[in-house]
């Protein structure tokens, strides 16, 4: 085989860059319209190829692999079907940040913009979620637009690029370049504006630090932690970042949620000073735009952000910094301490709330197992180094207020709110940690869209230990139409099939729990696994209710009053 350097072609050249830039491994499912890019891939056995069932599958895995990484997940398709099929990825890797890059196979040159078959303007199509979109129109071209669009998906606000490439530009004859992007250097604040923050910290009797996602990078956690341990002041991580601070810390006061209590909110809001790090303050952590009050904050706020376009954008802060938050942070720890007693009162109060609003529950059920006790068997028998990947449902509230996660383990959840994304991510988690225990929690309903890709795990033997709450029904939509059209229940009933025969037909090991007092031994097997593994658990479905509301699940009518909610989002 002749080597990949000696191989003169535009999508070796392409290939190239993404190999000399640490790109490692695509995911992709195969289409015409980009064989000349997987006939070059042949060339390149350093970058794994994850062949996919969906596109929404492989782009959920490119997007979670980017979050793990910190380089943009690659995830190539077909035009057109594939492209569409893919565009979930691409909207959630903007909603959480995460860097990405979507190739699509295009129609030869000479038929763009002709309606041809499968043809789609991606300009039109992605221009509002994605960072860049480019359609290459010439070979010699390639190799500059893979190199600007790593560069694109990792600056400022990391997000989605989507590169176009037609079919008759993939096998042209064309230079191949050896450009490697050089690490951009974190910005600090000017020693000014440092000695403007020390004095705000050392009047603040109640400062408080809402953390964003910006700390998961190198050296972000410890940053953010002896920030706060240098000034004693409590930490609030914002929308699904619960793994960037320990929740087991004197200082960690909680999160920022979908489901945040109002006692926790209104203790927030009672902050003299916020320190806003590496967070964008969007509408859910900042709970509809109501805490901090908009769009001047009653309190003192910093907030600081890697992109420019993010500081000011909803509030107007009283110190507006374009920094890096990680070295913001350590810049900040480095500071001689500030505080004192009145401090230690402020964070031990907010812990209080914490833990009052984290209290494992009991809860009884006759209709299934309430995933609570899933959850809580779940944490109590956690090794150190879990990696949990949440789809969206009402199953996966009880992981956001009750799981105490400590770095090393992980929270793998979408800041989109899309089905789906929790077996890809299980599935991207795994191959990038093969040393790390990785459970994969997803409903019934979350399941059946992309619960295919776990032909992945069977294929490499990975040990994903994949967990299936099945309460027949879309729950959260449920919850939703109790509340607001009680009795009316159109569209959220599921039939669904034998979850352990489907598993059993993949070559896993597979388990059914129906009863509370099969939880804790089920959830070891699964643990202790080596090879994949599947759980399916009968979860009550009264239990995540409103209190008062009846029951439907598939064709079952239980005729009585449910339980109170324990969760709903």
């Amino acid at each position: 085989m002749t080597p990949a350097s000696e191989l003169n072609t535009s999508s070796h050249a392409l290939l190239g860059i993404f190999a000399r830039n640490g790109i490692d491994r695509v995911f992709l499912v195969p289409g015409e319209s980009y064989l000349g890019v997987l006939d070059a891939l042949h060339d390149f056995p350093g970058i794994d190829v994850v062949t996919c069932r969906h596109e929404g599958g492989a782009s959920f895995m490119a997007g979670a692999d980017g979050r793990l990484t910190g380089r943009p997940g690659v995830v190539m398709v077909s035009r057109g079907p594939g492209a569409a099929n893919a565009a979930i990825g691409v909207h959630a890797a903007q909603q959480d940040g995460v860097p990405m890059i979507l190739l699509i196979g295009q129609v030869p040159r000479k038929d763009l913009r002709k309606q041809a078959f499968q043809e789609i303007d991606y300009q039109k199509m992605f221009g509002s979620i994605a960072k860049w979109v480019h359609e290459v129109t010439a070979p010699e071209d390639l190799a500059w637009a893979a190199f600007k669009a790593l560069r694109v998906a990792t600056s400022g606000t990391p997000g989605p690029v989507v590169l176009v490439v037609p079919e008759d530009v993939q096998q042209a004859t064309a230079s191949r370049p050896e450009w490697t992007m050089a690490p951009c250097s974190p910005s600090q604040p000017a020693p000014d504006t440092l000695e403007r923050l020390r004095a705000l910290l050392q009047s603040a009797s109640r400062p408080l630090i809402i953390a964003g996602g910006a700390f998961n990078a190198p050296g972000g956690r410890d940053a953010l932690r002896l920030l706060a341990e240098r000034h004693g002041v409590p930490v609030a991580v914002s929308f699904r970042q619960h793994d960037i601070f320990p929740n087991t810390h004197p200082l960690y006061a909680g999160d920022l949620d979908l489901a945040t209590q109002a006692a926790q909110v209104a203790a927030f809001d009672s902050s003299d000073l916020i320190l806003a790090l590496g967070t964008r303050l969007g509408d859910i952590t900042t709970q509809g735009y109501t805490f901090p009050v908009y769009p001047r904050p009653s309190q003192t706020l910093v907030h600081c952000h890697v992109d420019a376009h993010t500081v000011n954008q909803h509030f107007a802060a009283d110190v507006g910094l374009v920094a890096d938050p990680v070295a913001t942070a350590q810049a900040l720890a480095a500071l001689p301490p500030t505080g004192g007693a009145a401090r230690g009162d402020w964070a031990a109060s907010l812990r209080a709330i914490r833990e009052r609003v984290a209290a494992w529950p009991s809860p009884k059920a006759d209709d299934g197992v309430p995933f609570v006790s899933v959850v809580r068997a779940l944490a109590e028998q956690a090794p150190a180094d879990l990696m949990v990947c949440l789809d969206a449902g009402t199953f996966a509230a009880p992981v956001y207020r009750h799981f105490p996660f400590a770095y090393p383990q992980r929270l793998m959840a979408s800041q989109s709110g899309a089905m789906g994304y929790g077996t890809p991510a299980a599935i991207a988690s795994q191959l990038r940690n093969p040393q790390s225990k990785v459970v994969c929690l997803v409903g019934d309903g979350g399941f059946m869209m992309t619960g295919n890709e776990m032909m992945a795990a069977a294929e490499r033997g990975l040990p994903v230990f994949f967990i299936v709450s099945n309460n027949n029904c879309y729950g959260s939509i449920r919850v939703h139409q109790a509340r607001t059209y009680p009795g009316r229940y159109v569209g959220t009933n599921l039939a669904s099939p034998d979850f352990t025969m489907m598993a059993r037909a993949f070559g896993m090991q597979t388990e059914h729990v129906t009863r509370q007092d099969q939880v804790d031994a089920a959830i070891a097997r699964g643990l202790a696994a080596t090879a994949p593994y599947f759980l399916e658990v009968k979860t009550s479905l009264a239990a995540i209710l409103p209190d008062g509301a009846d029951s439907e699940a598939g064709i079952d009518l239980l005729g009585r009053a449910a339980a109170p909610t324990l969760y709903s989002r």
